[in-house]
């Protein structure tokens, strides 16, 4: 959620010193991981970065910048975070947990599973679950319809999902479902109220008990209404204006099942690790969620079911490109990724929005050049 033109892979930002684990990625994995810190957290950077690399060599971490402006505190490696849309990939792994289980069907209408809520939205045409999870609804973008001032200004307000979808359902639908391809909030919104509809438990205890309980993501959380993130963690910061604001309480269900977890790059990577080798769906399942549609952006890349693959230049290093998704939320920006050959990578930056273009740039070459050398 709070998305900005961004690219997907593991990568998480935030940090003081440049530092490093001892065990090297690759030949020239520490060098790669320090310029991209130094490039994240620079004068025209974040305050703060952190990036970290997996393969079967072992890992590595650098950071650079400050986790807190007031007292230069450095970020610590292990930092938890806010991971926006990162969320949209645990989502979607429960929701075709239920499709494996026969208690989702992809190609059925929500009308089926939420009567009432999308029907009467501008627009005709059923839209089916599978749409929603790929972003080929239609659907607008409650973003679009809320600033970042809004939230500023009443940061630690509850949200429920469906005061949150009301705000875009009025609004016309940007094509017909199966039509097109457009990222809308919206959608993970009614994907976390069709997990609760189905199972009788909220989206989050879902998540809990199918995937971070099973992978160890000691890390990883799915707040309901506390505002604070456990653990050390960097401050977030956004600059509405031309100075920084603390934003790092916050009440995370602005984001809901579109946006309102809290991780670490660690397991970010254990997660990406752990759904590419098929240790979350059953086959069937796993191939749905990598069947992927084009998104019609100028990098080239498609999105399957809450997922994106991104292509690279030289398809020599990285089999053509890896699986990833970005996450930005309100104070923080973080991208994470993975290849099929076991590569995984987390960068994330304690500013969101407002970074600058040149932030935005070294947030979209940060995952290729950690995973492909690109």
């Amino acid at each position: 959620m709070i998305r900005r033109n961004a690219v997907r892979a593991t990568a998480v930002v935030l940090a003081l010193a440049a530092t490093a684990s001892a065990v090297p990625a690759q030949a020239d994995g520490p060098t790669r991981l320090r310029q991209v810190v130094e490039r994240l957290s620079g004068p025209d950077g974040a305050p703060g970065a952190l990036a970290r690399f997996d393969d079967r060599h072992g890992r590595r971490t650098a950071t650079g910048g400050v986790a807190d402006i007031r007292t230069g505190a450095p970020v610590d490696p292990r930092s938890r975070f806010r991971i926006g849309s990162l969320t949209k990939p645990f989502v979607a792994t429960v929701v075709l947990q239920l499709a494996g289980e026969g208690r989702v069907e992809l190609d059925a209408p929500v009308e089926r599973y939420l009567p009432g809520v999308v029907r009467g939205a501008a627009g005709d045409g059923e839209i089916t679950v599978r749409q929603l999870l790929q972003h080929t609804s239609g659907l607008p973008d409650v973003l679009k319809y809320m600033s970042p001032l809004e939230i500023l200004n009443d940061p630690l307000r509850h949200w429920e999902a469906r005061d949150l979808v009301d705000i875009a359902l009025p609004h016309r639908r940007e094509f017909e479902p199966g039509r097109g391809w457009g990222y809308s909030n919206t959608n993970y919104l009614l994907a976390g109220m069709v997990i609760e509809r189905v199972t009788g438990h909220p989206y989050g205890q879902e998540i809990r008990r199918r995937v971070i309980r099973p992978l160890g993501l000691h890390d990883t959380s799915v707040p309901t209404d506390a505002p604070d993130i456990p653990g050390p963690h960097p401050h977030g910061y956004v600059r509405p204006e031309s100075e920084l604001v603390d934003i790092t309480l916050l009440n995370p269900t602005v984001g809901g099942a579109a946006g309102g977890m809290i991780s670490s790059a660690s397991d970010l990577d254990r997660f990406m690790a752990a759904l590419l080798r098929g240790r979350l769906l059953r086959p069937a399942q796993m191939r749905e969620m990598l069947t992927p549609r084009s998104t019609g952006r100028a990098s080239g890349s498609k999105y399957g079911l809450g997922l994106e693959w991104i292509p690279v230049d030289d398809p020599s290093t990285c089999e053509d490109g890896f699986w990833g998704h970005d996450g930005d939320m309100l104070g923080f920006s973080v991208r994470t990724g993975a290849t099929m050959d076991g590569r995984q990578a987390t960068v994330m930056v304690n500013l969101n929005p407002g970074g600058g273009p040149a932030l935005d740039d070294a947030m979209e070459s940060a995952l290729p050049e950690i995973l492909c050398g690109t």
